[in-house]
């Protein structure tokens, strides 16, 4: 391997989220650009591409599936002298629990798919216990390295001044992100100088609009192509979700100096550390009375989160990927000895 590999990352989810925005983060920025030359194919989801790459070592943030699996086998065939490692973007526990009905055959998914890989990274704790609880993967197999972007711009928002008066969601409107049960909680507030801001596109706009109602207090404000500028109109961020592996809006949120309310779901968990404010999953009056309790609170205004600090999520990114290609490569050192 040469001073600089080449280090392939594999996707084949071409939409605007969050797996693309992590992509985009590792191929350019200056720092992981230390590491290797980072360059990015997009395969079609289920048609991967069975053949030897020029690259020194493959980084797979695919979705894997039956239907994907021989072709991955045979894609690690055709590159087996070089190290593949792949991020899981996708599963937890609550999505097994909420989605998969043959538990014990998305195990064995899971089992087969992650033993093709020389190493797995878990995009929070939460999945990375999950992982090694359900014994998915040899626990000195998988790494945590917890999904970042460049958070610069969102550090450098001005923090809300005086009380919490208006709420933000901020995601795809779909089944997964609950903003059904955040539109609920928000119409059981009664208080009228509140409001709830609603960044997003999806399927569920009809059924949410209809939950609203005559609600002049929530307003959907479409899909927010600048999480910066949607952030500066709002001094608290509410993810209800009913299953996240990590959740880059919640960085995003404490980093500008925003509340951060979550369900006490998978890698949201893990932004407790940072200032995040939890409520018991599924409850909609949990979730009611600590909107409540912060909009009651005089003393509230900004989060003063350590993410304001300095580059320290970035930095903790970096540090993961250091030591795990250094983990890697004494792996293989030690195997060709």
């Amino acid at each position: 391997m040469n001073a600089r590999p080449v280090i392939l990352h594999l996707v084949d989810d071409a939409t605007a989220g969050g797996v693309m925005r992590v992509v985009e983060f590792i191929r350019t920025s200056a720092d992981m650009a230390t590491f290797g030359e980072h360059r990015v194919l997009h395969v079609k989801r289920g048609k991967l591409i069975a053949k030897p790459f020029d690259a020194d070592i493959l980084v797979s943030h695919l979705a894997v599936s039956w239907r994907s699996l021989p072709a991955l086998l045979a894609m690690r065939a055709s590159n087996a002298s070089k190290p593949f490692l792949h991020i899981e973007h996708s599963y937890t526990e609550a999505f097994v629990a909420l989605n998969v009905q043959n538990k014990r055959r998305f195990a064995a998914l899971l089992k087969v798919s992650f033993s093709i890989f020389d190493h797995i990274i878990a995009v929070s704790e939460a999945q990375a216990e999950w992982i090694k609880s359900r014994g998915l993967c040899a626990p000195q197999k998988i790494t945590t390295i917890q999904s970042c972007v460049n958070l610069e711009a969102f550090r450098n928002l001005t923090a809300p001044h005086g009380p919490v008066r208006v709420f933000g969601a901020i995601g795809r409107l779909d089944f997964q992100k609950g903003f059904d049960s955040l539109i609920v909680a928000f119409r059981a507030c009664k208080n009228p100088e509140l409001r709830l801001h609603i960044f997003g596109e999806g399927d569920q706009e009809p059924m949410l609009r209809e939950l609203a109602g005559d609600d002049e207090r929530i307003v959907f404000r479409g899909f927010a192509a600048d999480p910066v500028t949607a952030l500066a109109q709002v001094d608290a961020v509410v993810m209800p979700s009913r299953w996240e592996a990590y959740g880059l809006v919640a960085i995003e949120t404490l980093s500008a100096g925003r509340h951060l309310i979550c369900a006490d779901i998978d890698g949201l968990n893990d932004h407790v550390r940072g200032g995040a404010m939890v409520f018991r999953r599924g409850s909609i009056n949990d979730l009611k009375q600590v909107m409540t309790d912060l909009v009651a609170d005089k003393d509230a205004a900004g989060n003063l989160s350590p993410y304001r600090q300095g580059r320290l999520l970035e930095e903790r990114f970096l540090q993961g990927w250091a030591e795990t290609l250094d983990l890697i490569g004494n792996r293989r050192a030690a195997v060709r000895a």
